[in-house]
Order: C-alpha cells, then sequence, then structure tokens
C-alpha cells in the first residue's frame, strides 16, 4: 500500500502527458487535413532533415571501425543519405512529388499483402477485414498513382493529417482510460 501514492501520482502525471500529446495530434491532424499542401510540404521537409541526420550518423559510424568494407558502406550510405537529404530540403515541391509516387507505390504493395494474406487466411474469423482493406488500399494507391503528379498536393498531407488525427483520438481515449482505472483504484 505505500507504494500505492507514488504509483498512482505517476500514472495520474502520465495520462495527464498522454491526453496533452492527444490534443496536439488531434490539432496537427486536423490542420494537416484542412491544409494538405502545407502539411505535405512540411512531411517532405521533414524526411529530408531526417535523411540529412541520419547520413551525418553513418559518417560516424564509418570511424567505429570494422574493416574496410563496412567503413565504406557506412560512407556511401553516409553520403547517399546526406545527398537525397539535401535534394528534399532545397527543392521540396520535386520531394513532394516523389514521395507521393512513392507512397503510392507503398500502397499499392499493401495492399496486393493484404489481399494475399486474405486468401491465406480465408477460413478464419475477420479475414474478410483483411480483404476489405486490400481492396480499399488498392483503389486509394491507384488513386493516388493515376493522378499523379496533381495528386501531390492533396495525399501526403491528407493522409498524414488523417493518421495524426486517429492517433490523436486513439491516445486520448488510452488517457481517459487510465484516467478512469486510477479513479477506481483510488475509491
Amino acid at each position: 500500500m505505500a507504494t500505492q501514492g507514488p504509483v498512482l501520482k505517476a500514472a495520474r502525471t502520465f495520462s495527464g502527458w498522454l491526453i496533452a500529446a492527444a490534443i496536439l495530434f488531434i490539432v496537427l491532424g486536423v490542420f494537416a487535413i484542412i491544409e494538405p499542401a502545407v502539411a505535405g510540404l512540411g512531411v517532405a521537409l521533414l524526411v529530408g532533415w531526417l535523411l540529412i541526420f541520419g547520413g551525418i550518423s553513418h559518417f560516424v559510424s564509418a570511424f567505429e571501425g570494422g574493416g574496410a568494407k563496412r567503413v565504406i558502406f557506412q560512407i556511401l550510405a553516409g553520403v547517399l543519405f546526406v545527398v537525397g537529404g539535401y535534394y528534399l530540403v532545397t527543392h521540396p515541391l520535386l520531394a513532394l512529388g516523389t514521395l507521393t509516387l512513392l507512397l503510392a507505390g507503398l500502397i499499392l504493395a499493401a495492399g496486393v499483402c493484404e489481399i494475399v494474406t486474405y486468401f491465406r487466411l480465408r477460413g478464419e474469423q475477420a479475414s474478410g477485414w483483411m480483404l476489405f482493406n486490400g481492396v480499399v488500399a488498392l483503389i486509394l494507391g491507384a488513386l493516388i498513382w493515376l493522378h499523379w503528379p496533381s495528386s501531390s498536393v492533396w495525399a501526403i498531407g491528407t493522409l498524414t493529417g488523417v493518421y495524426l488525427l486517429l492517433t490523436g483520438i486513439t491516445r486520448l481515449m488510452v488517457g481517459l482510460t487510465g484516467r478512469r482505472l486510477i479513479r477506481h483504484a483510488t475509491a
């Protein structure tokens, strides 16, 4: 019973931060859905900077040794990451088009995988959801692909917004459930 006080206090603090983060995710998600072009450019810039920092980490990793092959690989990977990241940061509109085409390909591939999984699990419960998800992914991927490059204006920003909104709602529900459990534990 003596540890219950600090544990409950930590749980309250954690659930409070979770709720605050959820609200931030929801606000950012709504903004991204309302302004998908701005959000898409933000994503392109973020990916560019992440690639630059990833390239720097490859350069640092090259100095750890491990043989000539490893060092050469780390240096080459670092160069590719930095060059790719620099391209994305300095040409965000072109980067947005490139990322949109990549996104369409990934969604199409995911749709195919979901449908293949459905056929492998056809007799299992809820396998129909796999088929449904696969078909929706194929349709969405095809829409983005067929309307490219004009889909670059809306696709990444809107999808990022929907993801942030759903993540925020999920985190909010988890945080509120945690609060209810804490109240129940103290009652």
